[in-house]
């Protein structure tokens, strides 16, 4: 048994050893073709993904279950019952109610001050 195991033993240590003197050349390999990672991170796309409208036809609101308005022009989902709009962050519509703005209405803001 005891021969068995310093079989093992010396066996393990000649692999660890081969492994080791593998790693320097299989690092300059590496070294050789590596690319950062910010240089991909740090391109930025000026022009958001556009929202694809057919999805209207599957959105609801999650709150009143009704159907929602697409505004390209502030690139929201709005429900027009609520006074809430859902915003549309690189072409996927954030549907969380906590991340929804309200909406301002002509009837809540006075047009002229209360004195």
């Amino acid at each position: 048994m005891l021969k068995n195991v310093l079989s093992r033993l010396v066996s393990q240590t000649v692999r660890l050893r081969r492994h080791a003197n593998l790693a320097p050349s299989v690092q300059t390999l590496t070294a050789c073709g590596r690319v950062s990672v910010r240089s991909f991170a740090e391109v930025k796309d000026d022009v958001p993904p556009p929202f694809d409208p057919s999805l209207l036809e599957v959105l609801v609101c999650p709150l009143s279950k009704k159907p929602l308005r697409y505004d390209a022009d502030t690139s929201e989902l709005i429900n027009e019952e609520l006074g809430i709009a859902y915003p549309i962050v690189d072409g996927i519509p954030n549907m969380i109610p906590q991340d929804a703005r309200l909406l301002q209405t002509d009837a809540q803001t006075p047009s002229a001050p209360a004195q």
